[in-house]
C-alpha cells in the first residue's frame, strides 16, 4: 500500500497548528487519513542480533524517542507488554516482541539520556519497566492535552485535533498475546508512534503559548520520579454491582468469590472477567444457593464450563458463611485508602468538614476553569480531601502550602491553589461572628 504521508518533515505542512485560547479547545484542521507508516510496516524484531542493531540505530537518531506498548488487557491476567513500538527521527520505527526478548536493557543503554515521548505514560511505564526500560525525562502527550484543556485526549483524537491526521482506531482492544500478530495489527501499532514526536512538538508550542509549559515539565518530572504503585487496598470492592450487596455477610461472600476467581485467573494468566463475570459473582451472592445444584440453575453458572467449577464457587460462598462476625469486612471502604470516609458520608460523619470540602472544591473549580484544565490535574482530589478533613490549626496560605507539598503537590499547583484553599477553610459564618 502506498503511504499517504510524504515524510516526517513534511507531515505538519499545510494543515498548520490550531490557535490556542483559554476559552475553548482548538479547532481541528482538515483531517487526512493516515493509512500506512511512511517507511512501511517494519518486521517484528524477535532475536538478539536484530535488537542490538536497532539499538545502535536509535543511538544515532535525532531528538526525542517515541515509545508505546501493547498489552492484552481483557484477555490476560498480567499487564505485561506483548509488543513494544519505538520511533526516532533518523532511525524509523521498530516493533519489538518482548515475549521473545524479555530484556530490552540494550535499548535502555542507548537512549536513557534522551527524552521519551509517550501517550498516557502511567499506563505503559510499568510494563516497560519490566523489560528494563525506564526514562530519565519524558513528555506525556495525553497529560499535555489535559493541561491544555482538550476535552478528548485519546491519541487518535489528539493527532486529529492537533496535526490533522486520522489514525486507525480498530485494534486498541485486541488480544496482543496472539502469535503471530496479524499484519493489520502491526500497521496499527506502527502508526501509534508515527507522529508521536510531531505531536509532542506541537503541544510544546501550545503549552508555551498558554504559559503552561512549566506546569507540564513539573508533571512529567513527577511521573518519572514516582515510585511503583502500591497494590490497591481491597480490590474486590471494585466488583461491578457490589452496591447491591447490602450486608457485611454478603460483602464477605463477594470478597471470597473474588479471591477464588483471582487465584484461578492468576494461575492461568486469564483476565478475571473471562473466568467469571462480576455479574455472576453478585448473582450468586444475592441468591445464596444452598448447594451446587442450586448454583448451576443461575443463568451464568448453567453453562458447561462453569458447571465444572461449581464446587469452587460454592466453597467460596461457604467460606464466607462460616466467618465469625469479627472477621467480616466493614460496610464501607475508605475512598482513598488513608482512613478518610467517602465524601458522600462526610455530612453525617463531620458536617463541618463536609462544608469545608464544599468551599474548597468551589474555589478549586474556579481556578481550574480560569486555567482551562480539569480540576483533578490542578490538584489531586485525595490531597484536597485530606486538607479539608484535617486542616492546619492556623489555615494560612503558608501552612496550607506546606501540607500540599508534603502531600506531593508540585510547585505550580501549590502556587495556584494554596491561598484559595486557605481562604476556603475557615467557616465564613464563624469568622463573621
Amino acid at each position: 500500500m502506498t503511504s499517504t504521508v510524504p515524510n516526517s518533515t513534511q507531515q505538519l505542512s499545510g494543515g498548520g497548528r490550531p490557535d490556542v485560547t483559554d476559552a475553548a479547545e482548538p479547532v481541528s484542521p482538515a483531517v487526512t487519513p493516515l493509512l500506512e507508516p511512511v517507511e512501511g510496516v517494519p518486521p517484528v524484531i524477535t532475536d538478539a542480533k536484530a535488537l542490538a542493531e536497532i539499538a545502535e540505530r536509535l543511538a544515532v537518531g535525532e531528538g526525542p524517542v517515541a515509545f508505546d506498548a501493547e498489552r492484552a488487557s481483557g484477555y490476560r491476567y498480567s499487564q505485561r507488554a506483548y509488543l513494544v513500538q519505538i520511533r526516532r527521527r533518523g532511525t524509523g520505527t521498530a516493533l519489538i516482541d518482548p515475549v521473545a526478548l524479555p530484556d530490552l536493557s540494550v535499548i535502555q543503554e542507548k537512549v536513557s539520556s534522551v527524552e521519551w515521548v509517550l501517550h498516557a505514560a502511567s499506563q505503559d511505564l510499568p510494563c516497560l519497566a519490566e523489560l528494563g526500560l525506564r526514562p530519565t525525562t519524558l513528555f506525556d502527550t495525553e497529560l499535555a492535552g489535559r493541561l491544555l484543556g482538550y476535552e478528548r485526549v485519546g491519541l487518535g483524537m489528539m493527532v486529529e485535533r492537533v496535526l490533522g491526521f486520522g489514525l486507525e482506531k480498530g485494534h486498541s482492544a485486541a488480544d496482543w498475546s496472539t502469535r503471530p500478530l496479524p499484519e493489520p495489527w502491526l500497521r496499527y501499532a506502527a502508526l501509534d508512534v508515527e507522529l508521536l514526536v510531531e505531536l509532542r512538538d506541537a503541544l510544546t508550542e501550545q503549552l508555551a503559548e498558554a504559559d503552561k509549559l512549566e506546569f507540564a515539565l513539573q508533571e512529567f518530572a513527577a511521573i518519572v520520579a514516582a515510585p511503583p504503585r502500591e497494590p490497591r487496598a481491597e480490590p474486590w470492592r471494585r466488583t461491578s454491582g457490589i452496591h447491591r450487596a447490602r450486608s457485611r455477610r454478603q460483602l464477605a461472600a463477594v470478597r471470597s468469590m473474588w479471591n477464588a476467581r483471582d487465584k484461578i485467573a492468576r494461575a492461568r494468566d486469564i483476565a478475571p472477567g473471562r473466568v467469571l463475570p462480576d455479574s455472576a459473582i453478585i448473582d450468586a451472592v444475592l441468591n445464596a444457593p444452598a448447594d451446587a445444584g442450586e448454583l448451576v440453575k443461575l443463568p451464568v453458572f448453567s453453562g458447561p464450563r462453569l458447571r465444572r467449577t461449581a464446587n469452587v464457587w460454592m466453597g467460596a460462598l461457604a467460606e464466607a458463611t462460616a466467618l465469625p462476625d469479627a472477621e467480616l469486612p466493614s460496610a464501607t471502604a475508605s475512598a482513598s485508602g488513608d482512613g478518610l470516609p467517602p465524601p458522600n458520608r462526610w455530612a453525617e460523619r463531620d458536617p463541618v468538614a463536609a462544608a469545608r470540602l464544599t468551599r474548597v472544591r468551589a474555589g478549586l473549580n474556579a481556578i481550574a476553569a480560569r486555567h482551562t484544565m480539569p480540576v483533578e490535574n490542578l490538584i489531586e482530589p485525595a490531597l484536597t480531601r485530606r486538607v479539608a478533613w484535617s486542616p492546619p490549626s492556623e489555615p494560612t496560605a503558608a501552612n496550607v502550602a506546606e501540607l500540599l507539598r508534603a502531600g506531593g503537590a508540585r510547585p505550580w499547583q501549590v502556587a495556584l491553589t494554596a491561598t484559595v484553599i486557605a481562604g476556603a477553610l475557615p467557616d465564613p459564618a464563624a469568622t463573621a461572628g
